[in-house]
């Protein structure tokens, strides 16, 4: 199981270098004598490096509008400008588009020509992050694998809006708008591949609904939540990192064994409200305690397995593999306790 979730994280952080790697297999093709036609069909307002014929950069130039785009494009960085608009117009040769970046413009939801973004049939990376969204644009190409919408006004997710991206690994959201009310539960319905989700800095009160069951890493740091729902986690089976830090949870938010989650391997819990540890799975790795009102911690309660059965059975038994305890900013006196030792002997970093 745990290698399955390794091998997943590590296709959804290294596919960039599969793409890098993909990008140098066309250089190393490129005809040098093609460089000056190249660099004729280029916008006088962008860069076209003679070393990557695919790449568009239109970057950082204080452009109010997308320029024409070569039918040659298929990555296009338009980030740090002043653009407003994405009119279907400096489309209409760009058939191939794998990457676009438009990030820190100025784009609303009424600049969004209708079904532009649809059209974009082979678009696998959208990033329209920093920009002055107010809703989710829809409809989006299906084929998209990440959607990054950090840094909006993003307040409304319409009805079907990611229904039909079944290839999407990664939604970020984080730093937006979104109250408890736009999370219905068939918001992610259709997201049947999707591993991160980021809903980070919002306004939600509450555990959102129907997260899609092969849910890698989910974050929900910087809201108020209040209470963990009994069962939650049982809808997303596949859960390893989890981050609920600067929430408002206390003790009696969590159920009795709500994190006892053994997909769990990363827990995030810092800055909430919490006066003891909760019980958690021996699966669990790294946990972090930090900011809350605990007093005292108790090894021989919170171990997870008995402390005379990981006698008997040692390593070769089901021994808690917590590595990584972080408790400072809390009400703790040290030392650490020796029961925190003897539970956890595969520690190898305790912060008190």
């Amino acid at each position: 199981m745990i290698l399955k979730v390794y091998t997943s994280l590590l296709l959804l952080f290294l596919v960039n270098s599969v793409w890098t790697r993909t990008v140098r297999q066309v250089y190393d093709d490129l005809d040098p004598d093609h460089w000056s036609h190249y660099t004729s069909e280029c916008p006088q307002e962008c860069f076209c490096p003679p070393s990557f014929p695919n790449a568009l950069y239109c970057d950082n130039k204080g452009l109010k509008e997308i320029p024409p785009i070569p039918a040659r494009i298929w990555y296009l960085y338009l980030q740090n400008n002043q653009i407003e608009t994405i009119s279907e117009k400096p489309f209409v040769n760009a058939t191939h588009l794998r990457w676009i970046n438009l990030n820190k413009n100025k784009i609303t939801n009424g600049g969004i020509e209708s079904g532009v973004l649809s059209k974009m049939k082979r678009l696998l990376y959208l990033f329209l992050e920093d920009n002055e969204l107010e809703e989710v644009p829809a409809p989006l190409p299906v084929g998209l694998e990440q959607l990054r919408l950090a840094r909006n006004k993003i307040s409304r997710i319409p009805d079907g809006a990611f229904s039909h991206l079944e290839n999407l690994t990664m939604l970020d959201l984080h730093q937006n708008s979104l109250l408890d009310s736009a999370l219905q539960s068939d918001t992610f319905q259709g997201l049947n591949n999707l591993m991160q989700l980021n809903i980070a800095k919002n306004s939600l009160k509450k555990m959102p609904l129907s997260i899609p069951a092969n849910t890698l890493q989910l974050f929900l740091d910087n809201n108020s939540i209040e209470v963990i729902p009994e069962n939650y986690f049982s809808a997303i089976p596949k859960v390893t990192f989890l981050r609920l830090n600067y929430n408002k949870l206390s003790d009696d938010g969590i159920p009795p064994n709500g994190f006892n989650v053994s997909s769990i391997l990363d827990l995030q819990l810092s800055h909430n409200q919490l006066t003891k540890i909760p019980p958690i799975n021996a699966h669990l790795e790294h946990l972090h305690l930090d900011h809350n009102k605990i007093k005292s911690v108790n090894g021989t309660q919170i171990c997870p397995v008995s402390i005379a059965l990981e006698e008997d059975y040692g390593y070769y038994g089901n021994i808690p593999r917590l590595r990584y305890l972080r408790l400072d900013g809390n009400e703790i006196q040290p030392p650490i306790p020796l029961d925190i030792m003897i539970c956890f002997r595969l520690l190898q970093a305790v912060v008190i």
